[in-house]
């Protein structure tokens, strides 16, 4: 295989077309074929003239197993076209025409994500994919992905995702909601995005338990030459099962708890289509009242208060009264000279004399 990435480029170019029976390729066609390629991906200065082209097609040659012929065929008067002498691919291309598809329809996704701050690493990778599998992506956009691109901290990301790879302790500076600055010796393990922020989830080499960092808290991230300790206890794949967001109670004797709702019937429609958690389940149609079965953390009470007053907690009673409390410090926020009281389960304002 060719060492440099602009040769890379080309034989994979040259490999497409070569193993495509349904059109004839002239010299000139594998020129501007690969030139095209080239020039979207490093522009003019990596364009090849017809020598170098002609040194590619015996360098393939010579890769190819016995039985196999890249042939130089006559056509129309004294102009030829290159082809394998039989389908084959010197990069041993197994996938069906359906996955391909399926390939194509994700690099075309993925290609949406170019130009954020974080995705250098990505950029190169689409590139890659569709050299290889002839992917031409289009220019005008049918897909936007919420992404927060003024969010702190992205420019870690590609570095703690190769690292989370590559099994390389972290050393990251950190900076907590209250002000307090941390130093984190982390080996990390997962990384995950919730509600438009990433967090990473890795050891604490000094604590020696799983720390959640969000990644627009932190102020520097490097390279550790310590060991790697690998994870041996969370399954991530179904850490997240039973919480909204990213937050796992440190309790270890906290049960599951059964949260019931109430809502509106406008927004009761939109919640069914749109589950608040997978455990989410209708327990009275007629009454708009479904029911959660997890551990109560901050983001469930934030999604709560999201939907205002189309809402009701209804069960458990701690947790009702909890989101009542809450709401009435909120109301206290709104009226700061009238003092408030309950009376026949409604709010009341008595203003001061």
């Amino acid at each position: 295989m060719p060492k440099t990435k602009n040769a890379e480029h080309r034989f994979l170019v040259l490999d497409q077309c070569f193993s495509d029976f349904k059109r004839y390729y002239t010299i000139e066609d594998l020129l501007e074929k690969v030139n095209a390629q080239l020039y979207e991906i490093s522009g003019v200065e990596a364009m090849i003239k017809e020598r170098q082209l002609r040194v590619d097609i015996q360098e393939i040659r010579k890769m190819l197993p016995d039985g196999i012929e890249l042939d130089a065929v006559k056509f129309d008067g004294k102009r030829c076209y290159y082809r394998y002498s039989e389908a084959y691919s010197i990069y041993k291309n197994e996938l069906s025409v359906s996955e391909l598809q399926n390939l194509r329809s994700t690099i075309e996704m993925l290609s949406r994500y170019r130009g954020l701050p974080c995705n250098s690493w990505l950029e190169e990778v689409i590139s890659n994919l569709e050299v290889r599998f002839g992917v031409k992506t289009n220019a005008e956009n049918f897909v936007s992905f919420g992404a927060n691109e003024q969010l702190e901290g992205l420019q870690y990301l590609s570095r703690i995702i190769d690292a989370t790879i590559n099994k390389q302790v972290l050393d990251i500076e950190y900076i907590t909601h209250n002000d307090k600055h941390h130093s984190h010796i982390l080996h990390p393990y997962y990384v995950k995005q919730y509600n438009g922020r990433w967090f990473l989830f890795g050891l604490d080499d000094n604590e020696l338990r799983i720390k959640t960092l969000a990644l627009d808290r932190m102020k520097r991230v490097k390279k550790c030459a310590k060991a790697f300790k690998k994870n041996e206890t969370i399954d991530f794949s179904s850490y997240f099962n039973n919480v909204v967001g990213v937050t796992i109670p440190k309790d270890p004797n906290l049960q599951l708890e059964t949260i019931e709702l109430k809502f509106d019937p406008f927004r009761f429609r939109y919640v069914i289509s749109k589950p608040i958690h997978k455990s989410q389940r209708v327990k009275d149609a007629e009454k708009c009242i479904i029911s959660l079965k997890l551990y109560p953390n901050l983001e469930l009470e934030q999604q709560i208060f999201s939907f205002g007053p189309d809402v009701e907690v209804l069960a458990p009673e701690w947790f009702r009264l909890r989101m009542r409390d809450k709401i009435l410090e909120n109301v206290k926020k709104y009226f700061p000279m009238q003092n408030l009281c309950i009376a026949n389960n409604e709010l009341c304002i008595v203003k001061s004399k």
